[in-house]
């Protein structure tokens, strides 16, 4: 039995939406359409840095905030267009005086605060690659990306320095550390003052001119086995970053757009720096802990129009109940989107009742370079379902042997290579790149149904799903219904052998409770007699275990395989973008 998913009609969606509608512009589209939104270098050259920042500096919108900084402490700075270009001009400079020189890596170790983008900004126009850590790593995970990338280079600040000093010795081609406050510098071993460096640096730089197939950035993604993998993005992704986020989040002149995701992670990358100011927002970053009366008082100062954000977060704001935000004036919120998991249909009816608003689930992979499945502002929304691919982009559930299955039926959720954003291989890993591509398909991992609207629907990750009693059964379904319950805040479920070896698996549900409710063997009979009277028979969790928190990485997507390996004894493979 399904989940009882509600459709919703867009018609009253706030404004006039960027993208046309869905029906008439999916058919038609081609790539070539959205070549203009870019611009280009004589010979097809580009630049993704050009494209977000530089192109502002010669129009209006040079003297328009680029972005409104607030750390926890309360402290806030603001830095134009033309201010944020001639920061990363300057940073450009540095690295060239320095040595560095185009192909070369450089990774940022730093908060969300403004050098973070001003870094990565600045390498881009000089030509490096860029590499993005969470502020949260220890000193293993750092090694491990800048020894996997041969990192010549590496920004960070004097907090956390002490962690590459830990394993600088095992890092032999990292010859510069700039820092961020740094002071009584090693300048021997090539340590370096930011603040000093890029203060006597040139604000003038003529950006490198890329091929679109240069790479711009790489992206380190965690598996459940070995270490992290370097996945290579280039500037020719620009056109669909660009796009995606002018179309997905509708992002207008005077917006004030808050995407609450760390660079550390893909979405701050593609939808904070490159995408957001590709289309001239202001936007605000926030450098501080989660609290929902802190997000909630943001979203009132500065006057959010367009949120967004994780599942994640929606569900611990809905856990905290409805009297806080009515504390705060939130009117100026037109258009709230989820990204980094499966969005479950309780905090997008919990926002619409709050905030008045659908929230519209976007789907995209590290690989993918955007988005690829969403919900559009004037397309009807099924709640609670992936929405459908994006115009240029062919999507397919199919068979393990590569065969299309019937509409509702679930498989393996496939699509046709050769978009713009896509990735372009894994570094030092030829292997692993090829093995994403099957039959003329790249198989994404994830396990899919569309139904005979062509609305896609996320079953779970391929070795998430439980096999069951003869039935294959994916968790985000349980979990969905779980949260509605109302003593249940979060919930991850895995599968787990029968001990009677009756049923090959079983399911396990670790669930975290809202505030004034405790654990108990009533509350375990309720749940389960609540998932019974939604599900089928057989979708019940057989045992429950009662958590104050779950594992989750930084984008806040919960690890069911790292509740699966602690509950069988088995190693936990790569927990570098763990939470802290």
């Amino acid at each position: 039995m399904e989940i009882n998913f509600v459709r919703v009609s867009q018609k009253k969606f706030k404004g006039k939406p960027n993208m046309g509608a869905y029906e008439k512009v999916y058919p038609n589209f081609k790539w070539e359409d959205v070549h203009d939104e870019v611009e280009w270098f004589d010979g097809g050259k580009l630049n993704q840095a050009y494209n977000t920042i530089d192109k502002h500096r010669n129009t209006w919108r040079k003297n328009k905030v680029a972005l409104y900084w607030e750390g926890d402490d309360g402290s806030t700075k603001k830095f134009t267009f033309l201010e944020m270009s001639n920061l990363s001009n300057k940073f450009a400079n540095v690295l060239k005086s320095n040595g560095i020189k185009k192909g070369d890596r450089i990774f940022i170790f730093l908060s969300r605060i403004p050098e973070n983008y001003i870094s990565f900004l600045g390498i881009l126009k000089m030509g490096g690659i860029a590499g993005t850590m969470f502020a949260a790593f220890g000193p293993e995970a750092v090694k491990d990306r800048l020894l996997d990338s041969d990192a010549v280079a590496v920004v960070t600040d004097v907090k956390l320095k002490p962690r590459i000093d830990q394993v600088r010795k095992d890092l032999p081609s990292l010859k510069h550390v700039f820092v961020v406050g740094g002071k009584d510098l090693k300048k021997e071993s090539g340590e370096l003052s930011f603040d000093e460096e890029l203060a006597k640096a040139s604000r003038d730089f003529e950006v490198e001119k890329m091929n679109p197939d240069d790479v711009a950035f790489m992206q380190y993604t965690s598996g459940s086995t070995g270490k992290p993998k370097g996945v290579m993005h280039t500037h020719g992704g620009m056109a669909q970053q660009h796009i995606t986020a002018k179309w997905v989040l509708d992002l207008k002149d005077e917006d004030i757009y808050w995407c609450t995701s760390d660079p550390g992670w893909i979405t701050g990358i593609i939808y904070t720096i490159l995408g957001a100011w590709s289309n001239g927002v202001s936007q605000l970053i926030f450098d501080g802990r989660f609290d929902p009366d802190r997000w909630y008082s943001l979203i009132e100062k500065y006057q959010v129009n367009v949120w967004y954000t994780a599942p994640t977060a929606l569900r611990m704001l809905m856990s905290s109940g409805e009297d806080v935000p009515k504390k705060y004036n939130m009117k100026s919120l037109r258009h709230i989107c989820s990204v980094g998991e499966p969005l479950n249909p309780e905090p997008i009816r919990w926002a619409h009742k709050v905030f008045g608003l659908w929230v519209h689930d976007t789907w995209w992979q590290t690989e993918t370079g955007s988005m690829l499945i969403c919900n559009y502002p004037k397309m009807d929304m099924k709640v609670g379902y992936m929405g459908k691919p994006f115009p240029g982009i062919t999507a397919s559930i199919r068979d393990e042997n590569g065969n299309e299955v019937k509409p509702g039926v679930e498989g393996d959720l496939c699509l046709q290579p050769g978009w713009p954003s896509m990735f372009n291989g894994v570094w030092k890993n030829e292997e692993k790149y090829k093995s994403y591509l099957k039959n003329g398909w790249y198989v994404t991992g994830d396990k899919a149904k569309m139904d005979p609207d062509g609305y896609f629907i996320y079953v779970g990750r391929g070795d998430d799903v439980i096999k069951t009693a003869g039935e294959r059964v994916g968790p985000f379904e349980i979990e969905s219904v779980l949260i509605e319950h109302p003593a249940v805040a979060e919930a991850g479920v895995i599968g787990k052998p029968d001990p009677e070896g009756i049923r090959g698996e079983i399911i396990k549900a670790f669930l975290v409770l809202r505030k004034g409710h405790t654990p108990s063997k009533e509350l375990e009979d309720d749940i389960r007699k609540f998932i019974k009277t939604r599900l089928a028979g057989h979708m019940y969790p057989k045992e429950i275990e009662f958590r104050d928190t779950l594992p989750r990485t930084q984008s806040g997507k919960i690890m069911r395989r790292v509740l699966k390996a602690q509950e069988l004894g088995l190693p936990t493979g790569d927990l570098s973008t763990i939470e802290k």
